[in-house]
């Protein structure tokens, strides 16, 4: 997909510490009036939109993050209660410019993607002193201290880009955490916080138990 072909303006979903990154899969339970909307709508034109953190859960049209990730909708199922069961193919991250009025049940923003183009490559894992055992090894700590129970063996099957992207969409971090995960461009970067991320954590609660 060319950046070019993107569209300018998108519908956008808005979900507490929810990311997703190109090249990965989210798995989405649609019941929502406005987001069932959202999704017919899609699924009659290019199967594109884009999901964002709100800054907090109050009211309809609450503040969002800048920066979020366009998805295309790769799988569709209708259950007998008229909930909407889909799987959201990443494909670029965007930054919000303005948002755009309309008569819909759900908000659409102008966006861009020039900041993210690199998104659009394939990456192959080419990093010759990344250690994935470390990393996953890290996570599965870290994840056995939150009671967080993800089994991690699939991972080893993951390329560099998808398994730093996926660890950091499961993990049981904060919406700002999440969030300067999103907006790091780089995937050695971003390798870089969410290992202080996940250091963090565990000194925090390291910490915790020695007060108690």
């Amino acid at each position: 997909m060319m950046i070019n072909t993107l569209p300018n303006t998108i519908p956008i979903f808005p979900l507490s510490k929810a990311i997703f990154f190109p090249g990965t899969i989210l798995p989405l339970n649609i019941f929502e009036k406005r987001y069932i909307q959202l999704v017919s709508d899609c699924m009659k034109e290019k199967r594109l939109f884009g999901m964002v953190q709100p800054k907090v859960n109050l009211g309809k049209s609450p503040e969002v993050y800048e920066v979020g990730c366009l998805g295309k909708i790769i799988s569709f199922n209708e259950t007998e209660d008229k909930r909407y069961l889909i799987a959201l193919s990443g494909i670029i991250r965007f930054r919000i410019k303005k948002e755009q009025k309309n008569k819909k049940l759900y908000r659409e923003f102008k966006v861009d993607y020039s900041e993210f183009v690199n998104d659009l490559k394939i990456y192959q894992n080419k990093q010759k002193n990344f250690d994935k055992s470390r990393l996953l090894k890290k996570t599965q700590i870290f994840f056995k201290k939150k009671n967080y129970l993800v089994e991690l063996e699939e991972f080893n099957k993951l390329n560099f880009d998808q398994l730093v992207s996926t660890i950091c969409m499961i993990s049981p971090f904060s919406i700002e955490e999440k969030q300067k995960l999103i907006e790091t461009i780089k995937t050695e970067d971003k390798l870089k916080t969410l290992d202080d991320i996940i250091n963090l954590n565990l000194l925090d609660n390291l910490e915790n138990k020695t007060i108690q």
